[in-house]
């Protein structure tokens, strides 16, 4: 049992791996054992959803977005971020590494198995695995330390990415999970997997957070790495099935800040009564940073975050066509 937990497994099928529990639920239910891989569990979480609430970061996304603010998220496996102004130079991480990846105090992660050696043995933090697999369990109880919250703001719980429709086993079991206790869910995605995948979890959501970042098919293309058709028509499937969508659009410089894109997507939202807001997110540059801990090519060097009238006009130009629409989540 993991300490925290508010509920204890009573049963385990020896082959379906299905689970009953009780215990701090309201009745009993049943889940799936499963588990995923985490980068990331953000408490008192204020722009993820109403009220105050735990986000939960999924790894692993189907986009490569160029201006992707958590590129830590993109990789399904673990990876070894590293802030070398912390270190220390003890030398603690050559002795601990099995696989003699570090020499003179450079990693050459080409030969790092991400065993995690090297991060305990750094007294000063300049190391660190970036993901890990988690059980259902050992999710809930992280959350549930944190109802009195979630009741006393509207709250609850958000499954963020990454894109977290890609580990759908692994979200369904927490949906579920939540909603034995009561908890108010929030989805949030790109909406990039299959339109199977989306339909499992549907109904176990109260919300979904919906990301939409260019109407122009070629151009979401080259900077995201993929059609948006599939995110599009998953919009229009969420839509036709009466499910409270808020919708999400970073503004980037020189990506999808034009009046043609933005009068093309405020068209297209037009026709969905379904997204009840559109959150307008401006760019930010804290991804540059995190390029440069995991070692990884950032296509955006010299983008600076959109100005405060600029977000302003955008905000205006989108509520001509009758949308609710707020600066930020």
């Amino acid at each position: 049992m993991v300490r925290g937990a508010s509920f204890t497994i009573l049963w385990i099928h020896p082959e379906t791996k299905r689970a009953r529990y009780t215990r701090g639920c309201k009745g009993e239910a049943e889940i799936n054992m499963s588990s995923g891989i985490v980068f990331d569990i953000k408490k008192f979480s204020l722009h993820d959803g109403p009220g105050i609430r735990t986000t939960v970061f999924f790894k692993g996304c189907g986009l490569r977005c160029w201006w992707c603010h958590n590129p830590e998220s993109q990789r399904r496996q673990p990876e070894l971020l590293l802030r070398p102004e912390r270190c220390i130079r003890c030398g603690a991480c050559i002795t601990e590494c099995p696989e003699g990846a570090i020499h003179e105090f450079v990693t050459h992660r080409e030969h790092c198995k991400r065993c995690g050696a090297c991060v305990t043995a750094c007294m000063a933090e300049a190391r660190e695995i970036v993901g890990r697999e988690m059980t259902v369990e050992q999710v809930m109880a992280d959350i549930l330390t944190d109802v009195v919250f979630y009741d006393e703001s509207g709250g609850g719980v958000t499954f963020s990415g990454g894109e977290p429709l890609l580990q759908d086993a692994f979200l369904l079991d927490l949906l579920r999970a939540c909603k034995a206790h009561d908890l108010h869910t929030a989805v949030d995605t790109c909406g990039f997997a299959s339109p199977e995948r989306l339909e499992r979890v549907r109904p176990y959501a109260d919300l979904f957070l919906y990301d939409l970042k260019l109407m122009d098919e070629q151009r979401h293309r080259e900077v995201t790495g993929a059609s948006n058709a599939l995110i599009l028509e998953n919009l229009e499937r969420l839509a036709a099935n009466h499910q409270p969508v808020v919708l999400r659009v970073p503004i980037v410089p020189q990506i999808n800040d034009d009046e043609k894109n933005l009068r093309q997507l405020g068209a297209f939202v037009r026709t969905l009564p379904a997204v009840v807001q559109v959150d307008l997110l401006a760019y930010h540059k804290l991804g540059i940073e995190k390029h440069e801990r995991l070692n990884s090519r950032n296509p955006m060097p010299e983008t600076t975050p959109p100005a405060t009238d600029e977000m302003a006009a955008i905000k205006s130009l989108l509520e001509s066509f009758g949308l609710t629409v707020t600066l930020g989540g």
